[in-house]
């Protein structure tokens, strides 16, 4: 296998983001690292630097802008990286017909929009070379319906489309691609959600980023194109998509949030 020299990470400057940045840091990478978050993002660009003395690039983008999609794909067909990592996302965890358009036209954009154009920018340079990895961090909330969810459970479930469908056109090319469906990761993501606190759920189901960030990347190697990382989170899959508990496990979930708003 070629190693991997180069890697760009969106969402970089926390949670799990942060996590492929470390980890990928220690392993000798040089990174470019894409937040919106500009303090955030040179701190964490320092300390790799000081740590793994390793070429760090922080760009600052806000994905939820076309014009900041545009320049990051830009940024890729000047300098092509080995590695992408499309890992910017955001929950509100409000009714679809409560949250405004402009929340949900934020929400395409960094879930779908910049996705989509960082692959299409990034696979012409990755099947020259013949070889290179993409990452499209998804959820398990792809494989499930959730009320407070709707936008975020339909667009991750496109990442999961999008990643087997690139797997089974560049599979000949040398190119991997992955599908990372994490369940709860402690993180900020869930701070600013009102229907999913650490308080609600057991501590078993929670896992850390730097765990999730590990299972993906032993995966790679196996050629796993979605990656359920915990055994909590590949049974909940399994109860949800399976059409002999799917009705059950609904209506156990709405249930539950029945209950918590009571």
């Amino acid at each position: 296998m070629v190693p991997h020299k180069k890697a760009l990470i969106t969402g970089a400057s926390s949670g799990i983001g942060e996590a492929f940045a470390d980890a990928l840091a220690k392993q000798g990478y040089a990174l470019v690292l894409v937040a919106r978050r500009k303090d955030r993002l040179k701190a964490l660009a320092d300390r790799l630097q000081r740590q793994h003395a390793v070429s760090i690039r922080p760009l600052v983008a806000d994905l939820s802008r076309l014009e900041d999609i545009e320049k990051i794909a830009h940024h890729l067909s000047d300098e092509p990286a080995d590695m992408l990592i499309n890992n910017a996302g955001f929950g509100t965890g409000e009714a679809f017909y409560v949250a405004g358009m402009a929340k949900h036209t934020e929400m395409t954009n960094v879930h779908i929009g910049a996705p989509t154009a960082l692959c299409r920018a990034t696979i012409p340079g990755m099947r020259a070379r013949g070889y290179g990895t993409i990452i499209n961090v998804a959820s398990i909330a792809a494989f499930l319906s959730e009320t407070g969810s709707v936008m975020y459970c339909a667009t991750k479930a496109y990442l999961v489309a999008l990643s087997r469908g690139l797997q089974h056109e560049l599979m000949d090319r040398g190119i991997r691609v992955q599908a990372l469906c994490p369940g709860l990761t402690v993180t900020e993501f869930h701070d600013s959600l009102q229907n999913i606190r650490p308080p609600h759920t057991p501590r078993f189901l929670w896992r850390s980023p730097e765990e999730v960030v590990a299972v993906s990347l032993a995966a790679l190697d196996r050629g796993k194109v979605v990656c359920i990382p915990g055994w909590e989170n590949r049974l909940a899959k399994w109860l949800a998509t399976n059409p002999l508990t799917s009705s059950f496990f609904a209506a156990a979930a709405k249930k539950s949030r029945l209950r918590r708003h009571l």
